[in-house]
C-alpha cells in the first residue's frame, strides 16, 4: 500500500507528491530540483478587496545623463550693488530720517529682508535693527531700513547722498 502526502518547499508554493515508501533518495531529489526550476504557476483569477484601483509602484531609477546640461553652475545675479536700487528722497522718507532713524530704500523685487540688511551692512557700514518691506501698486520694493541706536540716520543719509 503507498501512502501519498505533500511535499511544500518553504520558498515556494507549489507542491511536490512524493511517495514516501517507495520513492528512494534520488528520486526526491529529482523531483524538488524539478519543482524549483518549473517555477511558479499562479493561474486563477485575483480577488479584488477594494473597490478603487491604485496603480502599482514600478522601480524608479535613479537619473544618468550622458552629459550634463548645464556647462556652469547658475550665479546668483542679486548681489549687494543689485539688490539695493536706490534711497527715496521723498518728504516723508525725510520725515522718517529726522525722527524714527530709518532710512528708505528702493529694492530689487526678488530681494528678501535679510539680503537687504547684509547689503546695507557691506554698502553703508552700518547696523541695522529691522527691516520693513513692501511692494507698491508701481511694482517696486521699498524698504524701511531701520539702523541701531548706534549709528544716526541723518549722518549716512548725508554719506549716501540723500540729503
Amino acid at each position: 500500500r503507498r501512502i501519498y502526502h505533500l511535499l511544500v518547499h518553504p520558498s515556494i508554493t507549489s507542491f511536490v507528491l512524493e511517495q514516501s515508501s517507495t520513492m528512494a533518495g534520488e528520486d526526491k531529489a529529482s523531483a524538488v530540483s524539478k519543482a524549483l526550476t518549473k517555477g511558479l504557476s499562479k493561474k486563477g483569477t485575483r480577488i479584488h478587496t477594494q473597490v478603487h484601483f491604485y496603480r502599482p509602484k514600478t522601480l524608479a531609477l535613479p537619473r544618468k545623463p550622458q552629459y550634463v546640461r548645464r556647462s556652469t553652475p547658475k550665479k546668483s545675479t542679486l548681489d549687494k550693488h543689485s539688490i539695493i536700487k536706490y534711497p527715496l528722497t521723498t518728504e516723508s522718507s525725510m520725515k522718517l530720517i529726522e525722527d524714527s532713524n530709518t532710512l528708505v530704500f528702493i529694492v530689487d523685487i526678488k530681494a528678501n529682508k535679510r539680503q537687504i540688511k547684509a547689503a546695507v551692512k557691506e554698502l553703508y557700514n552700518i547696523e541695522c535693527e529691522k527691516v520693513n518691506t513692501l511692494i507698491t501698486p508701481r511694482g517696486l520694493k521699498k524698504s524701511y531700513v531701520r539702523l541701531s541706536k548706534d549709528f544716526d540716520a541723518l549722518d549716512v543719509a548725508n554719506r549716501v547722498g540723500v540729503i
